[in-house]
């Protein structure tokens, strides 16, 4: 009877009255207030309307059954084969929908389908994988923003792999918590395509100069990571730089001389095949009887050895031990000792300019520091701080 009488009417009814009576008569369905004849009538009722000619009806259907554990399966089904205004509804919500349903919609569907599907409360590392495989930029930025996503390492890489260029998609996965170091690295640090060459038309300097700034800066926020990571990570972090050829001479040394031992630790003991604790004891170590052969071990060319041998006799020397997050700079007396150490020796051009340029920073950074304590005393201590010079006949002078 509910069948006969409500499709008789649905024939001449307007849309909106129509997605008004499916959506009530869908809620019935759903509260279990209907007989068992009547139950089986309405469900046969709303099959009929996935036929409906408008979208509107088919989403007043989609958005009542979709949170429903309830809900006919049939009738999910067919609702997330649907357009996409349809679709986008139950495949984001509907618990009925398994995985395989999912994966396979994620596979016929546009972006915005596969979007809904990434941004369901709950993605398994099955769905996330496929969507990895398959999905648009913004879809995979969606997924990598759900905190709700299961997404298993692999799937990560495949990600950053297809879409890694992506703005949205690199930001989304830069915030997405726990993310593996390595990953991060690979996100947040490695320059796109044409970076260089597009700094270097806006600023007119030569792109030998350019690149090398961006790696000064790739490393500088390498070693940031670094510091602020469990010793698991960073060696994760180590293995993935080496592989990628990013564990450079000049990024450990960088390392060494912010007093980032952790990851030295992890580099040394990851290019000379020696457990970290044995590398940790050697460098700790005052007689330094071990180190020249562990610099060995590690591969360093010979020009260089004196130049870490010299950080590590300082960085022992030194009160301040491990650098803590949030304070990643060059040690300025690290750095001088360095230079002091391979000043007289031979062939070592490349390296003193790059110790030569460890040296402008460090020093900047001082002047910032020096800049920021003045301007933490205030106003007033800054008012009354010029009448302590005065300026007379082109002369300074004490103003006391």
């Amino acid at each position: 009877m509910i069948v006969r009488q409500f499709l008789l009417w649905a024939r001449g009814a307007p849309p909106e009255h129509r997605a008004e009576a499916v959506a009530g008569l869908a809620q019935a369905y759903l509260d279990g207030d209907l007989s068992p004849a009547d139950r089986r009538d309405a469900e046969t009722a709303l099959t009929a309307i996935l036929d409906d000619s408008s979208p509107a009806v088919r989403r007043a259907l989609a958005d009542t059954l979709a949170d429903s554990p309830d809900a006919p399966r049939h009738l999910i089904i067919a609702l997330a084969n649907d357009q996409g205004l349809v679709a986008e509804v139950v495949l984001a919500r509907s618990p009925v929908l398994m995985d395989a349903d999912l994966i396979d919609c994620a596979a016929l569907g546009d972006e915005p389908v596969q979007a809904a599907i990434a941004r369901r409360p709950y993605v398994s590392v099955a769905t996330a994988a496929a969507l990895a495989e398959i999905a648009a930029p913004g879809a995979l930025a969606t997924l990598a923003a759900n905190q709700g996503a299961e997404i298993a390492e692999a799937s990560l890489w495949r990600m950053v792999e297809r879409h890694g260029s992506d703005p949205a998609l690199r930001q989304a996965l830069v915030r997405r918590p726990h993310l593996p170091l390595d990953v991060r690295h690979a996100v947040a640090l490695t320059p796109a395509d044409g970076l260089s060459l597009s700094i270097s038309t806006s600023t007119g300097l030569p792109p030998g100069q350019v690149d090398r700034a961006i790696g000064d800066v790739r490393d500088r926020a390498t070693v940031a990571m670094a510091v602020a990571a469990a010793p698991a990570d960073v060696q994760r972090l180590v293995s993935y730089l080496r592989r990628t050829g990013q564990l450079t001479p000049a990024l450990m040394l960088r390392a060494l001389l912010s007093r980032s031992m952790g990851f030295v630790e992890a580099a040394f003991a990851e290019l000379a095949q020696v457990p970290p604790a044995r590398v940790a004891g050697l460098l700790h170590d005052r007689r330094g009887a071990g180190l020249p052969a562990l610099l060995g071990q590690v591969g360093l060319p010979d020009s260089l050895k004196p130049a870490f041998a010299a950080a590590i006799s300082a960085w022992r020397d030194s009160p301040s031990g491990e650098t803590a997050p949030g304070q990643v700079r060059l040690s300025r007396r690290l750095v001088e000792r360095v230079l002091s150490a391979c000043a007289e020796l031979h062939d070592t051009g490349k390296l003193m300019a790059l110790l030569r340029r460890y040296e402008a920073e460090a020093a900047r950074e001082a002047a910032r520091d020096t800049l920021g304590a003045l301007a933490d005393e205030g106003p007033l201590a800054l008012e009354y701080k010029p009448a302590l010079i005065g300026f007379d006949g082109g002369r300074l002078q004490d103003a006391a």
